[in-house]
């Protein structure tokens, strides 16, 4: 459902929403859910989609930064929208928060009269459920045909013309690399379906779908839907469905996803994948689901894994996973020497068997390569901590999805990129968010910089942010002002006036090692 046609709604309208923030991304977007919450940290239990609904009252007591974090994290996420109830408790949306949503292209909306979220929510999720369940059972429907054909002999064109026909638009199937293996309907004829060069099958996993703005020739088509066909968890294939004008392009995204098992069935036919490519796809799901260490050796051994072998987890999460599954494939082929990848939904994973010898620096090489990767604005990587052989990918992939969750607030990244995190970096927020409970974080950080944060409340200064840049430094002032933009006389008046909330200047003395991790624990909640 378009967020257009949601705005419409009775129930919705009658909280008078006023769009603030990022008016030319609401045009097509689509609304798979719509959600309330209060919670400021919702955005890693979101699925991306989703119309979010808030009555603004933990939002008025955070701090502009924590506000301006909760932006981002949506906007990261893929939330469709964002709804805030303006008020008694929120007079206005601030401006910071509205700065951050337009810059993430994430719709802002102020809701000016009190409406009940829950009839809100009925109305608006009751339309969806029955669109999905409609548009379920016309995927079903075409897919079963596709069965039936396939069923009676037909190869990978027929089985193709059926979804052409039953969609009304152009299909193509291509093969990682590049290759037609098949297509149908009004962009692609049935031309070149048989090409063997795309047989060869890349290791990784199941995929999701996304798009591409593409025009095929003889069409009036407003871009391509793009869906992963995986055999048996290794990615063969990729399904393009154009979305000619006039046509539901939710209707063929969904026709193109019901459709992926019989498309594989038709491909494993033709181009069954190897024992190795099997035993990496089956490694990276076991990798993922946490499994225990001897199952990891197991399969390790049998991908080509040195089980005794130095790893490192890598964890990409963005909508455009599946696409960009080629392009992290290729970053590990240059970087290192063994490696398999995986993608679930919105999460994109992979493994990387690094060298015996200079590990560290092939690590970092990796790292320097995946800054390269061109992603979609609101994309993030993490790069976990070396394993000491194949039973410790599952405990680096942890670490990694960690990395993830503290990045946002702490907001650091490696080497000046703002995509990639190396877990390493974040060793203290890892550490004390595990064994740490939160209360004992909250005091301590307290304790040692409760002067500080007053300030900073009080005056809307940036001082903890200043601190915390220096101490990272090195205590390098000139670099900290520089990370800043600030001038050097400004850094050292900023400077001093921590030193004086602080009690003195910390260098020299044991409080330097105890403001720098309250620093780092500043930010967790």
């Amino acid at each position: 459902m378009f967020l257009e046609d949601v705005l419409k709604n009775r129930s919705l309208q009658a909280a008078e929403p006023l769009l603030r923030a990022a008016a030319s991304a609401v045009a097509g977007r689509q609304v798979r859910w719509v959600h309330s919450s209060e919670v400021l940290d919702i955005a890693p239990l979101l699925r991306g989609g989703e119309l979010l609904l808030s009555g603004g009252q933990a939002l008025a007591t955070a701090t502009d930064r924590r506000r301006v974090d909760y932006v981002r994290e949506l906007a990261g996420r893929g939330v469709a929208a964002v709804a805030i109830e303006t008020g008694s408790v929120l007079p206005d949306i601030p401006e910071s928060m509205l700065v951050a949503a337009e810059s993430n292209g994430l719709p802002l909306f102020e809701l000016r009269k009190v409406a009940p979220f829950v009839g809100i929510m009925q109305d608006i999720n009751s339309i969806l459920v029955g669109q999905s369940v409609e548009l379920l059972q016309r995927g079903d429907e075409i897919s079963h045909a596709m069965a039936a054909e396939l069923a009676h002999g037909g190869g990978l064109d027929e089985v193709l013309a059926v979804l052409a026909g039953q969609t009304g638009t152009g299909v193509r199937l291509v093969s990682p690399a590049g290759v037609t293996l098949g297509s149908a309907g009004v962009g692609g004829g049935s031309e070149g379906g048989t090409s063997d060069g795309g047989a060869a099958i890349g290791v990784s996993g199941t995929g999701g779908s996304g798009m591409v703005r593409t025009t095929v020739p003889g069409t009036t088509a407003a871009g391509t839907t793009a869906v992963d066909v995986p055999v048996r968890g290794v990615l063969a294939a990729r399904l393009e469905l154009e979305l000619a004008e006039g046509v539901d392009p939710t209707f063929i995204r969904v026709a193109g996803e019901r459709s992926v098992d019989i498309l594989g069935l038709a491909l494993l036919q033709r181009m069954p994948p190897g024992l190795k490519e099997l035993a990496g796809a089956e490694l990276m799901r076991a990798v993922h689901s946490g499994a225990q260490p001897w199952r990891l050796e197991q399969l390790g051994a049998a991908a080509g894994f040195a089980v005794d072998g130095p790893v490192a987890a890598v964890m990409i999460r963005s909508a455009a996973s599946g696409r960009l599954r080629p392009a992290l494939d290729s970053v590990l082929a240059v970087s290192v020497p063994r490696a398999a990848s995986y993608a679930d939904k919105l999460e994109l994973i992979a493994l990387a068997g690094l060298p015996r010898e200079g590990t560290r620096s092939a690590r970092s090489s990796l790292i320097e390569g995946l800054v390269s990767l061109e992603v979609p604005e609101g994309s993030a990587i993490a790069v976990g901590p070396l394993g000491q052989g194949i039973g410790e990918a599952a405990w680096s992939m942890a670490e990694a999805r960690r990395t993830l969750d503290l990045a946002p607030r702490a907001g650091r990244s490696t080497g000046g990129s703002a995509q990639v995190r190396d877990a390493d970096a974040f060793s203290a927020e890892r550490l004390a968010a595990e064994s740490i409970d939160a209360a004992a974080r909250r005091d301590f950080v307290r304790r040692a910089l409760g002067p500080v944060l007053e300030h900073d409340e009080q005056r809307n200064s940036q001082l903890l942010h200043t601190l915390a840049v220096w101490l990272d430094s090195g205590c390098n002032t000139a670099q900290a002002a520089r990370e800043l933009h600030l001038e050097r006389q400004s850094m050292y008046h900023r400077l001093q006036r921590i030193f004086d909330l602080c009690g003195g200047d910390p260098r020299g003395t044991g409080c330097l090692a105890s403001l720098h991790l309250a620093t780092r624990l500043a930010s967790l909640p």
